[in-house]
């Protein structure tokens, strides 16, 4: 990206009022080389992640398409709608709590990985891209417990698998 053509997000959701990021990089494009999600966010949210509810309020600042195939359920969250059908998420208190929390990202993970996606690069980048290869455990546990395509063993960490750009329907 040329610096005329970095990208000035402004964020107005329910956790965010005048959160601003630039994004530095063309989206999708150069990422670390050691992050390599099999995912993306679009891909993600039209598979059925975070019970539907996650990314509700923040169509604004995501590309429409992202959303046309989205499964969202902007009242509550709906287990239904995840592509395994169970929920595999902690609460976001847990997340608080357990300090996975970035305040620039204060929806967690997800969050980051959508805006690093679209082209912001921060300070946390190298923090959560480490968070992401400890998910990758759960690979091998599928792997070693699972005959491979059998998408009904340990559907809960499939979906977790997931929700971290994994894509554990391919295990």
């Amino acid at each position: 990206m040329t610096p005329k053509s970095k990208k000035k997000i402004v964020v107005h959701d329910r956790m965010q009022q005048g959160y601003t990021y630039i994004c530095t990089e063309p989206p999708g494009k150069n990422f670390y080389p050691d992050f390599t999600p099999d995912l993306t966010p679009q891909e993600m949210l039209a598979l059925g992640v975070f019970g539907g509810k996650y990314m509700t309020d923040c169509r604004k600042e995501f590309p429409k398409d992202w959303f046309s195939q989205a499964k969202l359920s902007p009242e509550k969250k709906d287990i239904s709608i995840n592509y395994f059908g169970v929920d595999a998420s902690q609460p976001l208190a847990v997340w608080q709590e357990k300090g996975w929390i970035h305040p620039d990202d204060p929806r967690g993970w997800f969050q980051w990985y959508c805006r690093y996606f679209q082209g912001r690069r921060h300070e946390d980048d190298q923090r959560q891209i480490k968070r992401w290869k400890a998910i990758k455990r759960h690979v091998a546990q599928i792997q070693k417990n699972c005959s491979k395509g059998d998408e009904g063993c340990r559907r809960k960490q499939r979906q977790a698998l997931l929700h971290w750009a994994y894509d554990s329907r391919k295990l």
